[in-house]
């Protein structure tokens, strides 16, 4: 594993059998995220990016390559590993925020260290809560939430484990440019106040350019590193 790689993908493959049909997600991506690194994955539509966020994440395995996670191999872990890693090394935000509609916003955000069986943390809480804006919010279901509220919230439970890894697969896909640009700000604080290493996928260049590194995958391939 490269020096200082808190993430390593080599020679990934993923095909996936539509009918009669092999469709070829990955071929032979080979990426390094360094730790603290907030990296964006750039491309559009069909260029593999998401699939390489699953696999990256755990959720679902590649055909053929590895992925070592802070040292350990990925691929080779049991089911349980990768749930455990999921619960507490990966925290993940998506472009549908996911947020439970009978849970408040605080409740959405606990629950998640709930999950992960990890501990009450008041202050690290009062913390990311205070950062993301949300304290005064906490009380309200996502109905009575604007859409960047609810990212935000989501971003709040993704982080309240402190993740070593924050995955983000566009995660302005459902703002408007306003939003976007907080909830952008803030993964750039995240990211440059406290280490956060974060890997975004997006295929909007503007978004992009809020990370400190940028790759773009087309076909299945990463183009430029």
């Amino acid at each position: 594993m490269t020096d200082g790689a808190i993430i390593e993908a080599r020679e990934l493959t993923k095909t996936f059998h539509v009918g009669d049909v092999d469709v070829h997600a990955l071929r032979g991506v080979n990426l390094s995220v360094a730790r603290g690194e907030f990296l964006s994955v750039v491309g559009p539509s069909g260029s593999g990016k998401s699939t390489l966020f699953h696999i990256l994440g755990g959720l679902t395995p590649p055909t053929s390559g590895s992925v070592m996670i802070e040292g350990r191999d990925l691929i080779q872990m049991s089911d349980a590993d990768r749930t455990s890693l999921r619960k507490k090394i990966v925290g993940f935000v998506f472009q549908k925020y996911n947020l439970l509609p009978t849970l408040t916003a605080e409740e959405n955000i606990e629950i998640a260290r709930d999950i992960a069986g990890s501990p009450a943390r008041p202050a690290a809480f009062d913390s990311i809560v205070k950062l993301l804006g949300i304290e005064g919010r906490l009380h309200h279901k996502p109905r009575a939430l604007s859409g960047g509220e609810q990212q935000r919230v989501a971003i709040a439970r993704a982080i309240v484990n402190d993740p070593a890894i924050l995955l983000a697969d566009e995660p302005t896909g459902n703002l408007d440019t306003q939003n976007s640009q907080v909830v952008l700000d803030l993964l750039r604080r995240l990211n440059h106040e406290f280490g956060q290493t974060i890997l975004m996928i997006t295929h909007n260049p503007e978004a992009a350019a809020y990370s400190d590194r940028i790759v773009h995958m087309r076909d299945g391939r990463i183009e430029q590193l």
